[in-house]
C-alpha cells in the first residue's frame, strides 16, 4: 500500500527503525533503508511543526522542553514523530521512542522502555545519557494518560535540561500542562488538521495520481493523510479509478481509526447524530435519542479526538463527518433516515422560536443536514456554509448593489434594480465579505400590482403572468420573488452569496402567512431544473424571459397548496428516498379555492354540519384551511366540523354578535326542522331573524377565509366588522 509519511506511515517494529545513536542513518543496502527513503520521499507538509522542531535542536538553549501534538487517528503524527526523528538524526541527537501501543500505562514499564538509551538510576535522581543531546518521542499517547501527572511531575524533570520531548496521541493536552504556569512557558502545543489543497496535490503527484483525479480525490477525503493515503492505494492498483473514492473497505477502515470502540449503541446513535448535525448540543442529543439526559453522551463526544468545540455546539472533522454519514446509509439505510428526521425536526422546531441572525443559523443548521444525499446535487457552497449572514442593505450601499447588478448583468438589468430600489429598497440585502464590502446582492421583491405597474421589469410580468394564468391570487394573498441573485465573484455559482438565498427566502415563508406563490429568479436555468423539483420549486413552465440579451428562468411554488411546514416534509421524503426525477407537485396537492367559491364551499358547510358525510365531499377538506388542522386518526370532515363551529362560538366573544350567533346556533348546531321554527324558538319575527343569520353567515365565511389565507394562530374576530 502507498503510504502518506506525513500522516499515516504505521507503528515501526523495532528492528525496521531507526537505530538509536548519533546519525541514525540506516544502511543504504538494507530493505529499512529504501522504506526510510520512500517515506522521507513522500512526505509533505507540517511545515511550521517541523521549523519549530528544528530551530529548538539548534538553539543553544531550547526554548520550550515539550511538544505535544495531538489529532485525530490517522493525521499523520506517527509520520510527523518520524521527521521529528531524522531532524534529531541530523542535528547529532540522540534519539528515545516510545510507542505507547506497545507499553503496559506503569511508571516501571516506561522505564523499562527507555532504559537501554538512558541511564536511568534507582529512586528519584537525574537521569543522564550519553554527550549527545536526547529527544524523547512517545507516540500513542492516548494509551498512557493513567501516567499521565507521572511523566508531568516526576519523570521529565529528572531528565537533562537539554532534552526535547515530543508526546504525540489523540488526546489533547490535559489541563494540569495548561494550568501550570512554569509547564506553560516550556510547553508548544501542535494540533495537527488536514493536508491543505496544495500539500494533498503535491502528495498525489508524487505517487503517480493523474492530475484529473486530484480535485475529486481531495474533495473526497479533505485533505486527510490516511484517506489520502487509502484512495491513491485504490487509484494507482485499479484498472479503472474508483467512480466513489469512498468505498465502504475505506470507510470501515477509517471509521475504525477515528472512533476505536463506542461504548453502548446509544454512544453510536449520538455520533451519527454529531455527523449529520451541523453543530450538536445537549437539547438535539435529547431530541434525537428520545433521552430525559444527554449529558454524559455529550462528554464523550466532547472528548473524541476529531470532534472540536465551536461557538454552536459539538463539530466533528469533515473527514470523520462524512466517512460516519457514509457508513451509516450503507450500514443501515432505516436508522439513517430516522436519525435524518429527528435531526431536522429539531432544528426546525428551534428555528420557529428564533428571529433575526438567531434563526438564520438555524436555518443555516436545517439545510446543512442534506449535504451529502446524493439525490440533492445542491449548488452550494459547502465549505462557506453558514460563514455568511444576509443583512438588509443601506442606503449607502445603493449605488455598490446597482454597480455590482451591472458588471453580472449589464445596463439593462442594472436600470431594472434601480427602479426596484426606488419602489422597494427595503427588498435589498447584501452579503460582506470579511472586510465588510458587499460581495453579493439579493433582491427579493413584493410584486404587489398587475403588468401595468411592472412593465419596467419583464421578470416580475413573467412571475405575475404565470401565476395568474395558473393558479390566480385572491383577496390578501401575497406574490413575492427572489428577483436578483448576484455574487461578485462566482455570479450564481455556488458561493456565500448563493448560501445566503435560501436562508431569506425562509425567513420570509415563515413570517409571511399571507404568502401565495414565491418565485426564484436565475439566469441559464435549465441545468438547475431537477435540483428544484427536487426541493418542490419547480420550473414555470413558459414563463422564461430575457433582459439584455441573457435568458432567465423561474422557480416557483405556491404555498397554498403546500404551506411551508408540510414544503419541509415533502422535501425531506424526497430527497430520503432519492426521486428524481419528480412530479412538479406532490400527489396530494391542495384545493387553492377563489374567495367566491371558497364562500360558497363555507356556507354548504353551514348547511351540512348535521352530516359528517357530507361534510367529508365539502372542497374545503382540500384545502390549507382542513389540512393546517389535520390530525392523525381524525376523518377530514370531523375537522372541518370543528372549524365550523369554532367559527360560530367565535362570535360569542363580541356582545354585539350574540344575536347572530344565537341564530347561527339554533339553525345550525342545535338544530331546527325549519328556519320558521328557529324563529319562533328565538322570539323573532322571521324577517329579524334572516337578517341575523345571513350576518352571522357573512361572519363565519369571513372567519373561515382568513384562516386559509394566514393560517391557524391568528386573532381574526377583532378584524370582521
Amino acid at each position: 500500500m502507498v503510504t502518506v509519511a506525513s500522516a499515516v506511515a504505521p507503528s515501526r517494529p523495532a528492528c525496521l527503525g531507526t537505530v538509536s545513536g548519533v546519525g541514525g542513518e540506516e544502511s543504504p543496502a538494507t530493505l529499512a533503508g529504501e522504506l526510510t527513503r520512500r517515506r522521507r520521499r513522500a512526505f509533505v507538509g507540517r511545515d511550521s511543526a517541523r521549523e519549530l522542531f528544528a530551530a529548538a535542536l539548534d538553539a543553544d538553549a531550547p526554548p520550550f522542553s515539550v511538544v505535544f501534538v495531538h489529532g485525530p487517528g490517522g493525521i499523520g503524527k506517527s509520520a510527523l514523530l518520524d521527521a521529528f526523528a531524522d531532524l534529531a538524526a541530523s542535528a547529532g541527537a540522540r534519539e528515545v521512542r516510545v510507542d505507547g501501543r506497545g507499553v503496559v500505562p506503569s511508571p516501571e514499564a516506561f522505564l523499562d522502555a527507555v532504559g537501554s538509551d538512558l541511564d536511568v538510576p534507582p529512586g528519584e535522581g537525574p537521569i543522564t545519557s550519553p554527550s549527545e543531546p536526547v529527544v524523547l518521542l512517545v507516540d500513542g499517547y492516548e494509551h498512557l494518560v493513567p501516567l499521565d501527572d507521572w511523566l508531568r511531575t516526576c519523570l521529565l524533570p529528572r531528565l537533562p535540561a537539554s532534552t526535547l520531548t515530543v508526546i504525540a496521541g489523540r488526546i489533547r493536552p490535559p489541563v494540569a500542562w495548561r494550568g501550570d504556569a512554569a509547564w506553560r512557558d516550556l510547553l508548544r502545543i501542535v494540533g495537527l488538521r488536514n493536508l491543505s489543497p496544495d500539500e494533498s496535490s503535491e502528495y498525489l503527484a508524487a505517487n503517480g495520481v493523474d492530475p484529473a483525479w486530484h480535485d475529486r480525490l481531495i474533495a473526497a477525503t479533505h485533505g486527510h493523510p490516511l484517506a489520502l493515503s487509502l484512495v491513491t492505494d485504490l487509484v494507482v492498483r485499479g484498472d479503472e479509478p474508483p467512480l466513489d473514492p469512498l468505498t465502504p473497505d475505506l470507510v470501515g477502515t477509517l471509521v475504525r481509526r477515528f472512533v476505536g470502540t463506542v461504548p453502548t449503541a446509544r454512544h453510536r446513535r449520538a455520533l451519527e447524530v454529531c455527523a449529520l448535525a451541523r453543530t450538536t448540543t445537549e437539547a438535539l442529543l435529547r431530541d434525537a435519542l428520545e433521552v430525559d439526559d444527554a449529558h454524559e453522551l455529550f462528554g464523550w463526544l466532547r472528548d473524541l479526538s476529531f470532534v472540536e468545540t465551536g461557538p454552536g455546539g459539538l463539530v466533528p472533522h469533515d473527514l470523520a463527518r462524512d466517512v460516519l454519514d457514509v457508513d451509516l446509509r450503507w450500514r443501515d439505510p432505516d436508522a439513517y433516515r430516522q436519525v435524518f428526521r429527528r435531526v431536522r425536526a429539531h432544528v426546525h422546531r428551534r428555528l420557529r422560536t428564533l428571529s433575526g441572525i438567531e434563526q438564520q443559523r438555524a436555518i443555516f443548521d436545517e439545510k446543512f443536514v442534506f449535504r451529502n444525499l446524493p439525490s440533492v446535487l445542491s449548488p452550494v457552497d459547502w465549505k462557506a456554509w453558514g460563514d455568511h449572514h444576509p443583512e438588509p442593505a443601506t442606503a449607502a450601499d445603493r449605488d455598490e448593489i446597482i454597480a455590482i447588478v451591472r458588471e453580472a448583468e449589464g445596463d439593462a438589468s442594472a436600470a431594472i434594480a434601480e427602479q426596484w430600489w426606488e419602489r422597494q429598497p427595503e427588498a435589498f440585502f447584501v452579503v460582506r465579505g470579511r472586510d465588510g464590502a458587499v460581495r453579493g446582492v439579493l433582491g427579493l421583491v413584493t410584486l404587489r400590482n398587475g403588468p401595468d405597474e411592472l412593465a419596467f421589469d419583464p421578470g416580475a410580468v413573467a412571475a405575475w403572468q404565470f401565476a395568474q394564468r395558473t393558479a390566480p391570487p385572491r383577496r390578501g394573498d401575497r406574490i413575492t420573488q427572489t428577483r436578483f441573485v448576484v455574487d461578485r465573484e462566482r455570479y450564481q455559482g455556488p458561493s456565500p452569496t448563493l448560501n445566503a438565498t435560501p436562508v431569506l427566502t425562509m425567513q420570509r415563508y415563515l413570517h409571511m402567512p399571507d404568502l401565495s406563490w414565491d418565485f426564484l429568479t436565475l439566469a441559464e436555468p435549465d441545468p438547475l431544473d431537477d435540483y428544484f423539483a427536487i426541493a418542490d420549486l419547480p420550473r414555470a413552465v413558459g414563463a422564461d424571459f430575457e433582459v439584455g440579451g441573457r435568458r432567465y428562468g423561474l422557480f416557483a411554488h405556491d404555498f397554498r397548496r403546500t404551506p411551508v411546514d408540510t414544503w419541509l416534509e415533502v422535501v425531506t421524503e424526497r430527497a430520503l428516498a432519492q426521486e428524481i426525477p419528480l412530479p412538479p407537485q406532490p400527489a396530494d396537492e391542495l384545493l387553492v379555492l377563489a374567495e367566491a367559491a371558497f364562500a360558497d364551499a363555507a356556507r354548504r358547510a353551514l348547511r351540512d354540519l348535521p352530516r359528517r358525510d357530507l361534510l367529508e365531499r365539502n372542497p374545503l377538506c382540500r384545502t390549507r384551511l382542513v389540512a393546517d388542522r389535520a390530525d392523525a386518526g381524525r376523518r377530514d370532515g370531523d375537522v372541518l366540523y370543528d372549524l365550523v363551529v369554532e367559527a360560530i362560538e367565535a362570535l360569542r366573544a363580541h356582545p354585539r354578535d350574540d344575536k347572530r350567533w344565537r341564530a347561527l346556533r339554533r339553525t345550525y348546531v342545535d338544530g331546527a326542522p325549519t328556519q320558521e321554527r328557529a324563529a319562533e324558538v328565538l322570539g323573532l319575527p322571521f324577517s329579524t331573524y334572516r337578517r341575523h343569520l345571513a350576518e352571522g353567515v357573512a361572519r363565519v365565511v369571513a372567519y373561515l377565509w382568513d384562516l386559509e389565507v394566514y393560517g391557524p394562530g391568528r386573532t381574526v374576530t377583532s378584524e370582521l366588522d
